[in-house]
């Protein structure tokens, strides 16, 4: 539990701040869109497809990759998720679109940054139970 218990701390840090609520609310919020993101998209492999098509490749694979993250900015979320999307979003966090594309972009290469330390994409079955677990902690208070 150690590696988990790590990225949920990381995560979570990250998050203070991001969409104007405390570091708890924003992250349950923001890990149940990043989990449906990837149930929506086939798992983390179809997430991180779905960037790569948008042109997205290099910055996703550094995500996924042990090196540094590349930024992403909340219009490039935009385009790579599609405006209708991100408007479901911003309307689950109850946040303004751009506030929301902003606020996902800041946290989604953390995320997937932290489900693969290794460098590698892992099994569907264990990124849910990484986020899970994230998204747990965040409901702690």
């Amino acid at each position: 539990m150690g590696l988990f218990d790590s990225i949920a701390s990381q995560a979570l840090g990250a998050l203070s701040g991001a969409n104007g609520n405390n570091a708890t609310g924003g992250s349950a919020g923001l890990m149940d869109v990043v989990t449906q993101l990837m149930g929506q998209q086939g798992g983390l492999q179809g997430l991180v497809n779905q960037f790569q098509q948008g042109g997205l490749g290099d910055v996703v694979a550094s995500w996924v990759g042990t090196g540094a993250n590349l930024p992403i900015s909340g219009e490039q979320i935009q385009a790579v998720l599609g405006n209708e999307q991100v408007q479901a979003i911003a309307r689950q966090l109850g946040l303004p679109l751009d506030d929301a594309a902003t606020a996902l972009a800041g946290f989604l290469p953390r995320a997937i940054d932290k489900v693969t330390p290794t460098g590698a994409i892992p099994s569907d079955d264990m990124v849910q139970q990484g986020l899970s677990l994230l998204k747990g902690l965040g409901n702690l208070g």
